[in-house]
């Protein structure tokens, strides 16, 4: 069987404010099943994001929709394109009007998109609450009425309710509790296997795209410093930074957490971006930047790939200046 093309892609794409670049020629592609960006906080997910859902003009490179630039699009292709691609943000109160019921919510996207009738659009709106697992009865609340899992779950079924073909998840769990977090993560991957759904799941947490991603792109200010399986992105990683970020997952029963190498937040400014915080930098991370290159079936920005997989979990010495 053929795989359908990718609803959505970058290509090439740089993302500036200002004069200031904060994403560097990115480029992937999401169609079905779920795909992962992974950094920390200030690494350009979340601006990536939005310029993937057409809030933000790439300084160069393309965003694609289908096979067209998103730039590019009429008023009906862009109406398409808004119901086809829905964003799921990090707190559900950002989707929702603070005045507006349950119902008065969902039912506005399900007007605006299908023009439903008002018998109709009740009924549908309660089939979408049961599809995330809440009562219907808990239509006529306001988000402040509602828990941070409740209305995480009413943000999601407004998403649900225009029949998006892609959701663009940007770390819809972080701001919940560890045992919501689980629940949330159960009702995506059931929902995305129910409707056939792709997605661009955004977020710090490896556990997260272990679970719910078969390809994963590492990001390091505004650059995929690595990008692959993510089963062989957790297991063994090529890249310090992806090394760094894996170890820094809590493990129940397990040693605190340990940093691999220094902290520092600013990129080098020449050679290896990442040379700063890395433990197994070396004289030529300084002069030379990495090229992207196939290592051992991923793909991977860094002198020492080798070395890394070779020596994966190992803290050979102190990073160089």
């Amino acid at each position: 069987m053929s795989e359908r093309p990718a609803v959505l892609g970058a290509e090439a794409v740089t993302l500036a404010y200002g004069h200031t670049a904060v994403v560097h020629d990115v480029s992937l592609s999401v169609g079905e099943g779920g795909i992962g960006l992974i950094g920390e906080s200030g690494s350009g997910k979340t601006t990536l994001a939005r310029a993937l859902l057409g809030l933000l003009r790439p300084r160069s490179g393309t965003i694609t929709y289908g096979s067209r630039d998103l730039t590019s699009l009429d008023r009906k292709e862009r109406a398409r394109f808004r119901s086809d691609v829905q964003p799921v943000f990090q707190d559900g109160s950002e989707a929702l009007d603070p005045r507006m019921t349950v119902e008065a919510s969902i039912g506005e996207a399900l007007t605006t998109h299908h023009r439903m009738a008002k018998a109709d659009r009740r009924s549908r709106v309660a089939e979408l609450l049961t599809d995330v697992g809440l009562d219907p009865a808990l239509t006529g609340r306001r988000p402040h009425q509602m828990s941070g899992g409740q209305r995480q779950r009413v943000a999601i079924a407004r998403a649900l309710a225009v029949e998006p073909r892609l959701l663009v998840l940007d770390e819809p769990t972080s701001a919940l509790d560890v045992t919501v977090q689980a629940r949330i993560l159960d009702l995506l991957e059931r929902l995305a296997a129910e409707h056939g759904l792709g997605y661009l799941l955004i977020t710090h947490n490896l556990g997260v795209v272990d679970r719910l991603c078969r390809t994963s792109h590492v990001l390091f200010a505004g650059r995929v410093v690595e990008s692959g399986p993510t089963t062989d992105l957790l297991t063994r990683p090529a890249h310090p930074y992806t090394l760094a970020l894996r170890d820094a997952v809590p493990r129940l029963g397990g040693e605190p957490p340990r940093p691999a190498g220094r902290t520092e937040a600013t990129p080098a400014e020449s050679g290896c971006p990442f040379r700063l915080r890395c433990p197994f930098a070396v004289d030529v991370c300084g002069k030379e930047a990495p090229q992207f290159r196939d290592v051992q079936g991923r793909m991977v920005a860094c002198h020492r790939a080798e070395d890394v997989l070779a020596r994966e979990g190992e803290v050979p010495h102190a990073p160089r200046k």
